[in-house]
């Protein structure tokens, strides 16, 4: 029997049900919001995989083109492999529910969420995660929720609860925010440089907002929830964890803080060999297994760790809370690239290259749910193995690339110039060279280096950087002690609470994305760490302005050269021409590449000046309008009893009447002008009809001191002009 539950957010609302489809799932429901609708269902294995030894979730969302009323591209008419929408999706599902199973739990555990229904207005992405966790709150799975998202928008300074794609569009905020009855749990997004005040009081809006609904979800669970399956936890025995301690407790804290990482890294896992040899030879090979040494050993570090942060105020590679790694900024070491540039944190180093394309580069996507489907502003992030000098299989980027290339991807959006003061597609390749904390943050600051580098004309330069948490918790789960971490490492990150990533501009925040370990944080942690990150951004600024202060005069000589020619768009016919024959003439005599858009605007791409102004007078001489009382050097294509035609733009002549030949009487046309001469006119009207009336006499008075006969090339009585005055 199905039950359904609504929440109110924002004015609209939401409805989750329960028990209608997709019955035989651990948990399943669909989410509705105006007309687009979520399947979501969870399912749970009921034992854990022998030999895991970590936590198997899987989370998996998937648009449907049926749900849009569409076919999908391509030959098959199929869906095919995830987009980057879908996989976007995922992750925003996957990371607010994963730190809310509990420690030990390693059954499989997989959430998918269908796209059934889109109407175009609302996204799915908000709904996917409040359906995860309202079909693992009725199931039997271990799930310490609920939890509530939402996006939110800022419209007229107003922010608002899961704004429709057309408020998107005059919103300069997009937050998505998730959290428990309490705290937060995640947020991800991106904002127009917008101040720190004012983003905290978007986190306190979102928290607001999503009371309605953990408020029914709790009232779905009251009604159809399942109790909660008994499971052993895999956990160390006491006395094998017990003997691990006293084989290296003593000495593994001068291990961590060995400053340097690779080093460090050497040090602990001589430890750990040590201590596995130790524990086979009392326990025996039989019961020492690959995850008991991992987990002993992973429980001691952790341990370790969080002492000396907490309890002896040091970092492992003793640097002081507030404090930076070197930072190292360099631009301009490609030579064939439109634009490069370097940036460093200590052992966290990335490398971005810029290339400049024409619009024909934009690119585009099926965009199912509604919104923006095609972007001109591309920024992808790649991680090599030999970046934390490992080896590996060798693929195309996972979803962890594709999630933090879009995050630095939306923080640089905002400074990219519109592309009628910047008509280029613009795509960054961000290279990570090291790895040892917050790549992320390093692409944001190498790929801002590298537009300025390439000329773009960015509004401000654009950094980031990672905010850390350690904290030490009650049996309830509430924060009694913690220390927040400037610029945090592989291993802060690993063995401590929180990645809280910021990315902005002096004048505010144009990025941001929070991960947790834990069922949440209190917003007054939250401003602690916004404030530490927007000291460290500015340090990291001032860093890159010493190296690159504002965009290059000059472009790179290998990148295209632009102009943006304006058009009446009544012309865009004319200047194409019958199949093409116009512009296919522009682009042979001229070498461009040449991109004509509806409202009129002409974008001409050379890699030389001078077919750039070849292409540009072809244009211009086209789609240019005769104008009274200007003057035109033209040719005559035709000679009449009355007088004679005068070609004075491609394609555009006018008539030359007899008596407008010459300031005397002439008798015959071809006594002043032949065919294919070219002559001196004045443009002296054009009638309703668009007919053009030329004047060689006006002409003639106008530029009477420039007149020779060998400009005009013709005979007659007024070859000399002095004379006939």
């Amino acid at each position: 029997m199905s039950h359904k539950v609504t929440a109110n957010v924002g004015g609209a609302e939401i409805h989750i049900e329960s028990g209608k489809i997709a019955k035989q799932a651990d948990g399943s429901v669909t989410v509705q919001l105006g007309d687009t609708i979520v399947l979501v269902a969870a399912c749970g294995s009921s034992k854990p995989r022998p030999g895991l030894d970590f936590f198997p979730l899987t989370v998996d969302y998937r648009e449907k083109a049926a749900a849009a009323g569409r076919f999908p591209g391509g030959f098959f008419k199929r869906e095919g492999r995830p987009s980057e929408k879908e996989i976007l999706t995922c992750r925003v599902t996957d990371r607010p529910i994963r730190p809310l199973f509990p420690k030990g739990y390693f059954n499989e555990v997989q959430i998918q969420t269908l796209l059934l229904s889109a109407d175009g207005e609302n996204d799915s992405d908000i709904l996917s995660i409040n359906g995860a966790s309202a079909a693992l709150m009725i199931s039997d799975l271990p799930f310490a929720g609920p939890i509530g998202a939402v996006r939110v928008g800022r419209v007229g300074g107003e922010f608002v609860a899961n704004p429709t794609h057309e408020q998107m569009e005059l919103s300069d905020l997009d937050l998505v925010y998730v959290g428990n009855e309490s705290n937060m749990v995640m947020f991800e997004g991106s904002a127009d440089e917008i101040p720190e005040a004012d983003f905290l009081e978007a986190l306190k809006f979102g928290q607001d907002s999503i009371a309605p609904l953990i408020a029914a979800q709790k009232e779905l669970c009251a009604a159809v929830g399942k109790a909660k399956r008994e499971f052993t936890p895999r956990v160390v025995e006491p006395d094998v964890q017990e003997e691990a301690e006293e084989i290296i407790s003593g000495r593994i804290t001068d291990a961590l803080l060995i400053q340097a990482k690779l080093e460090r890294e050497a040090a602990c896992n001589a430890l750990k060999d040590e201590m596995e040899e130790k524990l086979i030879e009392k326990f025996g090979d039989e019961n020492i297994t690959g995850f008991i040494v991992g987990e002993a050993f992973y429980s001691i570090q952790k341990a370790a760790v969080r002492k000396l942060v907490l309890d002896d105020g040091k970092r492992l590679d003793g640097r002081g809370f507030d404090d930076m790694r070197q930072l190292i900024s360099e631009a301009g070491m490609i030579p064939r690239t439109h634009g490069s540039g370097l940036f460093a944190r200590g052992e966290t180093q990335g490398l971005s290259l810029v290339t400049l394309g024409t619009t024909d580069d934009t690119q585009s996507y099926d965009a199912y749910t509604g919104g923006p489907n095609e972007k001109r502003f591309m920024l992808h992030y790649n991680f090599p193995n030999f970046s934390v000098g490992e080896t590996g299989r060798i693929m195309g980027p996972g979803r962890r690339e594709i999630g933090h290339g879009a995050l630095a991807e939306r923080s640089i959006a905002p400074v990219i110039p519109n592309i009628e003061d910047f008509p280029y597609a613009v795509r960054i390749t961000a290279e990570i060279m090291e790895s040892n904390g917050s790549t992320s943050m390093a692409a944001v600051c190498s790929g801002t280096l590298a537009l300025l580098d390439a000329g773009v004309p960015l509004k401000r330069s654009v950094a980031g950087i990672s905010i850390g948490l350690c904290t030490r918790t009650n049996d309830n789960k509430e924060i009694e002690a913690y220390k927040l971490l400037t610029d945090i490492i592989g291993w802060e990150d690993a063995f401590c609470d929180m990645d809280c990533k910021i990315a902005g501009t002096d004048q505010g925040i144009t990025g941001f994305q929070l991960d947790l370990k834990l069922h949440g944080i209190p917003q007054s942690i939250m401003e602690e760490a916004i404030a530490k990150a927007k000291t460290a951004r500015t340090e990291i600024l001032a860093n890159m302005g010493g190296c690159l202060a504002k965009e290059r005069e000059e472009m790179s000589p290998y990148a295209p050269r632009i102009v943006t020619i304006p058009i009446d768009p009544s012309k865009i016919g004319e200047l194409i021409g019958p199949g093409g024959k116009n512009i296919k003439r522009i682009v042979e005599e001229s070498g461009c590449e040449i991109n004509i858009e509806d409202d009129g605007r002409v974008l001409v791409y050379s890699m030389s000046a001078e077919g750039l102004q070849v292409a540009k007078d072809c244009i211009e001489g086209i789609t240019a309008e005769v104008e009274v009382g200007k003057l035109y050097r033209g040719k005559v294509v035709s000679i009449k009893d009355f007088g004679c035609f005068v070609e004075v733009l491609p394609g555009k002549d006018g008539l030359v009447h007899i008596s407008e030949l010459a300031n005397f009487r002439v008798k015959k046309t071809e006594d002043i002008v032949k065919d294919g001469d070219e002559i001196w006119v004045k443009c002296i009207g054009v009638d309703d009809k668009g007919r053009v009336k030329l004047s060689r006499k006006a002409a003639m008075e106008e530029r009477k001191a420039e007149f020779s006969d060998d400009e005009e090339g013709g005979e007659g009585p007024d070859t000399n002009d002095d004379s006939e005055e």
